[in-house]
């Protein structure tokens, strides 16, 4: 529930901030993963995060990732998460984790107010077999003018 609240509290900032800017359109992304592989086993984690914001509107996404391997055992985890708002329009937010071994999680999250402005985050994580992918696509539009769009990935290799 408190990562709710951040993620909540994160989006309200990207609100605050577009709405003192004059509305103006923004997206970004980051990535990141390290892994090591040893005699004992091998870890790794891999995450990827944006936010938009245009006129009233804000996404955010984010997805992380991890894997830890020895000899005997094997353990996953995948967390994904988002939020939208609008000040007066329509918001979409889902999230979700699939999977046992190989897991694979989303979020999508949107906002879209009157006239054509809107913001957008994607965020899509896997682990697979020693394989951990992370890509994050976030967009926003106002009109008379062509989208603003950021996309990072990141990827960890364990080689099993």
């Amino acid at each position: 529930m408190s990562s709710r609240f951040v993620i909540a509290a994160a989006t309200a900032a990207l609100l605050v901030g577009s709405a003192a800017a004059g509305f103006a359109q923004s997206a970004s992304t980051v990535g990141t993963g390290a892994g090591s592989v040893g005699a004992s086993g091998s870890s790794g984690v891999v995450g990827t995060g944006g936010s938009a914001a245009a006129g009233g509107t804000s996404a955010s996404s984010l997805g992380l990732g991890a894997q830890s391997t020895t000899p005997t055992t094997s353990s996953s985890s995948l967390g994904t998460g988002g939020s939208a708002a609008a000040v007066d329009g329509h918001v979409m937010s889902h999230s979700g984790v699939h999977g046992n071994r190989n897991l694979s999680g989303q979020s999508m999250d949107q906002a879209h107010q009157p006239g054509g402005v809107w913001s957008k985050s994607h965020t899509q994580t896997h682990v697979r077999h020693g394989e951990l992918t992370g890509r994050t696509k976030s967009m926003s539009h106002e009109p008379g003018g062509p989208p603003v769009k950021s996309t990072t990935g990141s990827s960890v290799n364990l080689g099993q």
